[in-house]
């Protein structure tokens, strides 16, 4: 049988294989999209493993644009199978790399390819709220981490928490902050959103993407707006998303006697519009690792109010590309809409310095960067 000759390029290609819960759309899930779609190194092919069903939208997308995605979906307790299964498909495609994001795709990963030549990166996305540990981790994780040639966190705050609540070096963990593309503004469909909602030149709109789960505290978000709105009628705000908290979110809006100046517009799958037609950008999360839509948010050049929360604080420079309040603290998250309110130069020279800061430190290709040096085995 006649063999194609191999050039150098796909002999040495290095194979990674991306092992997640799913592609769903979500922050961890944009972040992996991101990185197999920035990747332009040709040396590097990539492809995913979920460990849960369905694989998602995200995933459909990934594989209509020819990328391979394979899953199984895990069992309740700890699933033998699914190591055996990641360890066959790893020997099958001969994957040189894993990279496994969050911590039991690391776990499950780890175990699967040990004995093997494959190399194993763990990625730490966010943490829960309250951050908890336990005694079986003091023990398993220093020897996974022994396993491991390389883990990132995608915030400073996140790394502190893998020292911490993981028992992890700190010495041990980069940091890799998470990068998309700029979004793009389409005048046409904010001038029709702004029609559809009457928002006039003189009103200010404040908006938030997020889903409505406790975690994002919007209720404190809500009790702010209406502080706020006491002394600025003009103010709007919009909470995109969907969730648990809908109905409760209704009848606190109903109480506080705001209902003619919030919008819940529901779950929308792109919302870059809702986005671009806000002047300023909130987030009230008790706990965050790199929100993606902060990034989104700064990629148009939106000023942006958020609470001390996680890898907030990184991305969001208090007095440079907004403001940043005590976590949980309804009067100061009300008095930093004020202050922006009341000072459109302000929220100008903010939302410009945030396009900047964005385009210098979070655009995708930083981060495609940064990964494609820990994949080829760069030296910290």
């Amino acid at each position: 049988m006649e063999q194609t000759k191999l050039t150098n390029t796909q002999a040495t290609k290095k194979k990674v294989l991306h092992i997640t819960y799913d592609m769903r759309i979500g922050g961890t899930e944009m972040v992996i999209k991101n990185i197999i779609e920035g990747n332009n190194d040709g040396c590097v092919e990539m492809s995913i493993f979920c460990i849960e069903e369905p694989i998602g939208p995200w995933g459909k997308d990934l594989q209509g644009e020819g990328y391979s995605i394979h899953s199984k979906a895990r069992v309740d307790g700890f699933d033998r199978s699914l190591i055996t299964a990641i360890r066959k498909h790893v020997r099958a495609h001969k994957i040189d790399i894993i990279h496994c994001h969050q911590y039991t795709p690391w776990v499950y990963g780890t175990l699967a390819v040990l004995g093997l030549s494959t190399k194993v990166i763990f990625t730490e996305h966010g943490r829960f709220y309250p951050d908890v540990s336990s005694w079986k981790r003091r023990f398993v994780n220093p020897i996974l981490s022994m396993m491991t040639d390389r883990i990132t966190a995608i915030s400073e705050a996140t790394k502190e928490a893998l020292v911490e609540y993981e028992f992890l070096k700190r010495s041990n963990i980069d940091v890799v902050y998470n990068g998309i593309r700029a979004l793009e503004l389409d005048l046409a469909e904010i001038e029709s959103l702004r029609k559809q909602y009457n928002i006039t030149d003189d009103d200010v709109v404040f908006g938030t993407v997020a889903r409505l789960d406790p975690i994002k505290n919007h209720k404190m978000m809500l009790n702010a707006f209406a502080g706020l709105l006491a002394q600025h009628k003009n103010a709007k705000l919009f909470i995109v998303g969907d969730g648990e908290l809908m109905e409760e979110l209704k009848k606190q809006i109903q109480i506080l006697g705001i209902a003619d100046s919030v919008v819940l517009p529901g779950y929308i799958p792109y919302p870059k519009a809702y986005l671009a037609m806000f002047d300023v950008f909130l987030l009230s999360s008790l706990s965050e690792g790199t929100s993606m839509t902060i990034l989104e948010a700064m990629s148009l050049g939106k000023p942006c109010v958020v609470t001390d929360a996680g890898g907030n604080k990184e991305i969001v420079l208090h007095e440079q590309t907004g403001l940043v309040t005590e976590n949980d603290n309804s009067s100061e998250f009300q008095n930093a809409m004020l202050r922006l309110v009341s000072n459109r130069d302000l929220l100008a020279d903010y939302g410009s310095n945030a396009k900047t800061v964005f385009t210098d430190k979070f655009d995708v290709e930083h981060m495609s960067k940064q990964y494609n040096a820990i994949y080829s085995g760069d030296s910290r």
